[in-house]
This record gives C-alpha cells, sequence and structure tokens, in this order.
C-alpha cells in the first residue's frame, strides 16, 4: 500500500455540524442536544458521559431515522471521486471520529475504506451505551497508528484531514496534516489549510505534501 488519509468527519466531511445534530434535528430533540452538548462543552460531562445522554435522548432512533439524517447531512463534494483516487494510487482511506458508528459507518457507501467511530449499541437501542467503545481525541492518535502499523506505511505516507480540538493529539503526532474549514485550535498545527466546500480541492492540497 502506498498512502493513508485518515478523515476527520464532524465539521470536516460533514460541514458546520454534526452527526449528533443532524440526528437530533431528524428525531425533533435539537434543544435537548444543544443543552447537552453545553454540558459537554462546560465540564459538567466528559465524552462517555455525553453519549450516555445522546443515546437517551435518541430512544426512539431508528435505522430510517438514520438513513435520513445521513442523506440530509451537507457532506464536502467530491467525497467519492477522492476516494477512488486515492484507491486508484494503491492507498487506503479510513476515517476516525468520536461520533456514533451507526452513522459514520455510512460512511463506506460513499467509498471510504474503513470507519473506526465511537460504539453504541445497535440501532433501535436495547443495550446500554458501554464506556470504553466511546472514544476520546487522544484515541484518534492510536487508531492512526494501528492502521498505519497494520498497512506498514512510515508516517510520512499518512495524512490527516480535521478542523477542530478533537484533532489536535492527531495533528501534533503526524507531519503531513490539512487542517479543513478549521478552528483556531488546529489551524496553527496544520501543514496547510483549506476553507470551501470541496473535498476534491482539500486533497489536492495533502497531495502536494505526498507528491
Amino acid at each position: 500500500m502506498s498512502e493513508l488519509h485518515l478523515f476527520d468527519m464532524d465539521g470536516t466531511l460533514l460541514r458546520g455540524t454534526t452527526a449528533s445534530r443532524e440526528l437530533a434535528t431528524v428525531l425533533g430533540v435539537a434543544a435537548e442536544l444543544a443543552a447537552l452538548e453545553a454540558d459537554f462543552v462546560s465540564g459538567r460531562i466528559d465524552g462517555p458521559g455525553f453519549a450516555v445522554g445522546i443515546r437517551a435522548l435518541w430512544h426512539a432512533l431508528t435505522p430510517d431515522h438514520v438513513v435520513e439524517a445521513f442523506a440530509a447531512s451537507p457532506w464536502l463534494a467530491g467525497i467519492g471521486d477522492v476516494c477512488a483516487d486515492i484507491r486508484a494510487r494503491g492507498g487506503r482511506t479510513a476515517v476516525i471520529t468520536l461520533s456514533p458508528d451507526f452513522f459514520a459507518a455510512h460512511l463506506c457507501g460513499l467509498g471510504v475504506d474503513e470507519v473506526v467511530a465511537s460504539r453504541f449499541p445497535a440501532v433501535p437501542f436495547r443495550a446500554p451505551v458501554d464506556p470504553a467503545g466511546i472514544l476520546l481525541p487522544e484515541s484518534k492518535v492510536r487508531a492512526a497508528e494501528d492502521l498505519r502499523l497494520r498497512h506498514g506505511l512510515p508516517v510520512s505516507r499518512v495524512v490527516a484531514y480535521g478542523d477542530s480540538l478533537s484533532d489536535v493529539p492527531l495533528f501534533r503526532h503526524l507531519e503531513h496534516t490539512v487542517a479543513v474549514n478549521a478552528d483556531d485550535h488546529l489551524a496553527d498545527l496544520a501543514a496547510l489549510s483549506y476553507r470551501g466546500e470541496s473535498l476534491t480541492d482539500a486533497y489536492g492540497l495533502a497531495r502536494s505534501l505526498l507528491d
């Protein structure tokens, strides 16, 4: 394998929003989610606590809701084309996200080779959330290293794309990084930055790092 491209989902491939917000919109619980997010940002709850909260909030969630939310979400343009080009060059793509696996897994239908995400019980929920399955920002480094070592690649053949605080550990770990519509937490750490609505254009920047 020649190269590995690691994409964040919320705020990166998913423009200006998160999987949780898109799901909450479909379920009509956007205000309740906003209150839960405020508790998370303030530190009143941690990542696993947030996951337990959204599992309770989404008690009526069905697979059809997930499909509807995914289809209505504002994705960057060109995801399929970028994944196809990387594959044609002998590379692989992966999404590493703190968001629920049952949502992120649909990215494989757009051409992503692999998804690493927080593990939730199957939808509709019948089991509780296992806190051990909920990813944290530092989990992205471990996931990236697992993928890199599995495919036998040097760090110089790995590129990460991200937008926010949760991507900081991974951006500090890798040398090839592209900030995509990023906030101040990430812009100064990234090798290159992109603002816009096209993954094709952001990928063009990444090619300049690899080629």
